[in-house]
């Protein structure tokens, strides 16, 4: 077997930085999770004009997924994520102003810049770590989405414990804010300019061929590709099912991050220390899940861990609905996180196994991903001023058992079905499933 490439310390310093800078988001957006029973105490406001404010990391976050791809091809992911890293510690400290003083619009402005920075930071952040890979000839991007959900943990358990000795929010999200812009800076300056940056080849436009693969290289390499062609991959059946089960798999995932300290708060009781350690305990599944499922992937395929992951996040899902124990509702959490950990990155990876058009593809499944993970879940809070926010949840419990249904379509085509393979086959898929 090749021994891979030996790391210099340039390229230490790079993989380091990404892995420092998905850390130091995973705390941001935890921090807020965290303290929301907090703000909407602050606010004063009802379960449905929370989700309203809510619509506001929606919006923001859908915006920086949509516009980061471009901006990366014209200016390089190292710009893209120093915009993304201002907007986050923006986004932040209005936050924090609008929750001291108490107003709604505050927040809700807050919210969107720091979506937008997590937007325009996640698509960069996949095509550097992509990069880094390609140079040490070894996956990174895994353990740089785990370094995230670690994030999460910590943001979690700081929350938890601001909460419980009443450290005011406003202060606290500043904090974190000051934190982000020193990962920020050290970041922007250890990632090499130019990644991912390509130039247009109008010879090229009506190309029905792949695009050129996100963050391929550095400036000078042609991207082939529009809009039409985005389009024209959900022409595909197999594509469209994989696009119900990320959809499935990260509306409950969001659904969690948005909802999880109220749902335990409101629907069961407890105190919102109690909510923030529910939160923690999800963030530590999640976290669990991504750094372990690996060899479970190796060993059984995608198709039947997502069917599997499905089926457990439901359990936990049902339990925290129909349960009227706020102990157990509290521990089946973990069962959520732990089967909502795998379904996002493992079926984004068979969107592109396998085929031509691999790149479109992938960008399409996860703009359909990042939608129903964004702005589905806020939704739920109008729901729940109808029926409560337990029974609200029941939404997830179908879409999970739905994916369950339909986890075939992520084995790997055959290879001689008129479709070019896309290269290497991604970590976890089975040999059996590329023939």
């Amino acid at each position: 077997m090749k021994n891979p490439p030996v790391m210099d310390a340039t390229t230490r310093r790079w993989r380091a930085a990404l892995f420092l800078f998905m850390l130091a988001t995973g705390v941001s957006m935890a921090s807020w999770v965290a303290r929301t029973p907090a703000v909407r105490d602050a606010l004063d406001v009802t379960t449905g004009s929370m989700g309203l404010v809510l619509f506001g990391l929606s919006v923001g976050s859908m915006t920086g997924v949509l516009a980061s791809g471009g901006l990366v091809r014209r200016r390089g992911g190292r710009q893209v994520i120093a915009a993304g890293a201002g907007l986050l510690v923006a986004g932040l400290l209005v936050i924090a102003g609008g929750a001291a003083l108490e107003v709604s619009a505050g927040v809700f402005c807050g919210l969107a810049l720091f979506g937008a920075g997590m937007g325009l930071a996640e698509v960069a952040f996949n095509i550097e770590g992509a990069a880094v890979e390609r140079t040490l000839g070894r996956p990174v991007l895994p353990v740089l989405h785990g370094c995230f959900s670690l994030g999460t943990v910590v943001g979690a358990l700081l929350g938890m414990g601001l909460t419980a000795v009443r450290f005011p929010v406003g202060w606290h999200l500043a904090v974190v804010a000051v934190a982000v812009a020193a990962a920020g800076v050290w970041t922007v300056r250890a990632i090499p300019a130019g990644t991912g940056q390509v130039e247009a080849d109008p010879d090229d436009a009506a190309d029905s061929g792949d695009a050129a693969a996100a963050g391929s290289g550095t400036g000078g390499e042609r991207h082939p590709g529009g809009i039409r062609r985005q389009l024209a991959v959900w022409r595909d059946r197999r594509l469209v099912l994989i696009g119900l089960i990320v959809l499935a798999m990260a509306f409950a995932e969001g659904s969690a991050n948005d909802w999880l300290p109220l749902l335990m708060v409101d629907g069961h009781g407890t105190s919102a220390t109690a909510g923030s350690l529910t939160f923690m305990l999800f963030a530590v599944a999640m976290t669990t899940g991504r750094f372990t499922g690996g060899p479970l992937l190796v060993r059984y395929g995608p198709a039947a861990v997502v069917r599997v992951s499905a089926l457990v996040a439901a359990a936990g899902v049902a339990l925290v609905v129909f349960s009227d124990n706020a102990l157990l509702a509290g521990a089946a959490v973990v069962l959520w996180g732990l089967g909502a950990s795998l379904g996002f990155p493992v079926t984004i990876s068979a969107a592109g196994e396998g085929v031509r058009n691999a790149s479109a593809r992938v960008a399409a499944v996860s703009t359909a991903g990042y939608a129903a993970f964004l702005v589905g879940p806020p939704s739920l809070g109008f729901l729940a001023d109808h029926v409560g926010l337990r029974n609200a949840m029941v939404v997830v419990l179908v879409l999970l058992g739905g994916a369950a249904l339909i986890t075939r379509a992520l084995r790997t085509p055959p290879s001689g079905a008129g479709e070019e393979p896309s290269g290497a086959p991604a970590p976890g898929a089975r040999q059996s499933d590329l023939v």
